[in-house]
This record gives C-alpha cells, structure tokens and sequence, in this order.
C-alpha cells in the first residue's frame, strides 16, 4: 500500500466515468464531498450501505454535500448496481487498482471467480472540505467496519456550523 492521504491534506483529485455518462471528479475545491468507495457489485454489504445512504442522502443535501460513490467495477457491473440496487446517486466506476493504493485504500483479491473477477477496494470514506482539503478519512480493511451514515451526517454538520477543524492532523 502507498501513503495514504491525511487529514487536512489536499484531497487527491481524480476524475472517473460515470454510469450514464459524462464524468465526476473526486477530490478538488469549490464544494464540500462526501466520496464512498464501496467494494463493488458482489458485495451483498455494499448495497446494504448504499441502500442506508439512499435513505439519508437528503441530509448530506441540507448541508451542501455532494455525493460520490465510486468502485473499481467496469461499466457493465456498475450500471448493473444502479438498476438492481436503486441508486440514484453519481457513481462513478473504472477505479484502478493504482488509484485505489494511491487512496490509502486495502485492496483485495476476490476469493474465487464466483465473488469476482478482478482486484478491488475495500470500503473508504473521504469527506473533502470546500477549500479541497480532507476534513474526515475512514478506510477500512472489512466490508463491516464502515461509519454510520447518520452519525456521519450529524458530525458533518457540527464540523460546518462550529468551524470545527480538522483532527489527526499529526499523524
């Protein structure tokens, strides 16, 4: 695994297909983002989460938060999870294995042909301030050790209306 990025460090920026079409962009300035990288469509937790995110995503929108999911499937397997899981949030696909490792993220190789069949991220939660810094980084190595979204969501807003700064910011 490369470095991971800390908090309060630049968030890097990456831009990633998106499932429909056009393109997104992780990371950057101009807005606060909640980005989750999610494990792909295999992963009969990753849509328990995301369905969980679908339920709360207006709270993120209350609070000015865009949302990016993103994965390392390719298009066919990530619009595949849009249809058969209802989400109507970007998500983004193609994430490489390079990129997941440049992210800090744990990348797994799938346990037969059956799970999958390439490498992919385990679970990853960055939460990008306006002026493009990370203000909140989860990683996780498991596909059951993730932030609760609503607990998230409430911190997130507690951060924006007290100015809260940035923890872990030495190491």
């Amino acid at each position: 695994m490369t470095d991971k990025p800390k908090a309060g460090e630049t968030t890097p920026e990456l831009r990633l297909p998106l499932v429909g079409g056009g393109e997104a962009r992780f990371g950057g300035e101009g807005r606060w983002q909640l980005a989750i990288v999610y494990r792909g469509k295999h992963c009969p937790l990753c849509r328990k989460y995301l369905g969980r995110l679908e339920e709360v995503k207006q709270r993120y929108a209350e609070l000015g938060t865009e949302i990016l999911l993103v994965s390392g499937d390719p298009e066919d397997k990530a619009a595949a999870t849009r249809e058969e899981w209802g989400v109507s949030l970007p998500l983004a696909y193609g994430l490489t294995v390079e990129q997941m490792q440049g992210l800090g993220l744990y990348v797994s190789e799938p346990r037969s042909p059956q799970e999958t069949d390439r490498p992919f991220a385990e679970p990853g939660v960055f939460v990008t301030r306006p002026d493009g810094r990370l203000q909140i980084v989860d990683i996780s190595n498991a596909p059951f050790a993730r932030p609760d979204l609503e607990g998230l969501a409430n911190g997130l807003a507690f951060v924006q209306d007290k100015d809260y700064p940035i923890r872990g910011t030495l190491g």
